[in-house]
């Protein structure tokens, strides 16, 4: 009867060996859901939809830093660097930005919905500005 109970005795003395993956899995499947709803708001550059019309070349070679980007969308409002600006005040921000070394180039990413007379206006606006270097269309590449 003795080897009975020591039997019994050594099964509840061995330590727990199984591992829980709930949490791991919970973990795993949150961080996913996460990624896919980050994703698509990555791929728009600072939440500003602009459809651009479609080129074959590629205009400046610059780094990012000597560039000022500034968006026209459909209805016409103007965005620098994401925040959306009046046009008065869209010339004295890229007149900051650029500063009076004129190394910089400023990039007008205009949706093809907005009249063409609007976007060369401000395109030659542009151009009157001390320390723009030069002012290019930002078109999408043809596929």
């Amino acid at each position: 009867m003795k080897s009975r109970f020591s039997r019994l005795r050594r099964k509840k003395d061995r330590p727990y060996l199984e591992i829980n993956l709930m949490p791991l899995i919970d973990v795993a499947l949150n961080l996913l859901i996460i990624f896919m709803v980050a994703t698509p708001m990555l791929q728009q550059e600072n939440g500003i939809q602009v459809e651009l019309p479609r080129g074959n070349v590629k205009e400046t070679d610059d780094s990012i830093s000597q560039q000022i980007v500034v968006h026209i969308n459909k209805k016409g409002q103007f965005f620098i660097d994401g925040v959306i600006t009046k046009m008065e005040n869209l010339l004295d921000a890229i007149k900051q930005k650029a500063g009076s070394k004129g190394d910089k180039t400023v990039f007008v990413k205009a949706d093809t919905s907005v009249p063409y007379g609007k976007v060369i206006e401000l395109v030659d606006q542009i151009k009157h500005i001390g320390g723009v270097r030069y002012v290019a269309l930002a078109t999408s590449k043809v596929d």
